[in-house]
């Protein structure tokens, strides 16, 4: 299984993150997600699940930060639609993302449980992110977090596939 994530001049397209126009936030945060292609699922492929990670996060406040945790997405997709996380085009299991955590507090599940796009604060950051083609529906309700999702998909991922995104500070 391949992936791939649009990429300008060596970057997620500004529109997705930190640059994002005005019509493209809430709360003054990025929200819009980034299509993604997905080529060769495997057969039986029940499910995607996608997540997107920043470990560049890990120097400026300790932790990995969660951009982007979904489930149960359709099984025969063969691209997950920009804006998919906020247009509800795909259905979607809505897990929380790091704003929702107790750092931030963020009680808003329209900005907590879906897509929040890149704002590095101090450089360039690389984020991880990866599909899993899964094998069954999941027993996950909106709201849940990253662990609980690798809990879940023990013993049903198919196949997965990665790619490093570069986003500008």
């Amino acid at each position: 299984m391949q992936i791939n994530v649009p990429i300008e001049n060596g970057y997620l397209p500004d529109i997705y993150g930190k640059f994002a126009p005005a019509e493209y936030r809430i709360d003054d945060g990025p929200v819009r997600s980034f299509p993604i292609a997905i080529t060769d699922a495997p057969g039986g492929t029940k499910t995607f699940a996608v997540t997107m990670i920043d470990h560049d996060a890990i120097p400026v406040g300790g932790f990995t930060w969660i951009h982007w945790v979904a489930a149960n997405l359709p099984g025969d997709l063969t691209e997950i639609p920009e804006n998919a996380s906020q247009s509800g085009a795909v259905d979607m299991t809505y897990g929380k993302n790091s704003t929702a955590g107790g750092l931030v507090q963020n009680q808003n599940p329209q900005t907590n449980q879906h897509y929040t796009g890149p704002l590095p604060p101090d450089k360039d950051h690389r984020y991880t992110v990866t599909v899993y083609a899964l094998d069954a529906q999941l027993p996950l309700q909106d709201g849940f977090w990253l662990n609980q999702l690798h809990d879940a998909m023990n013993g049903h991922i198919l196949a997965e596939a990665t790619q490093i995104v570069l986003s500008r500070a």
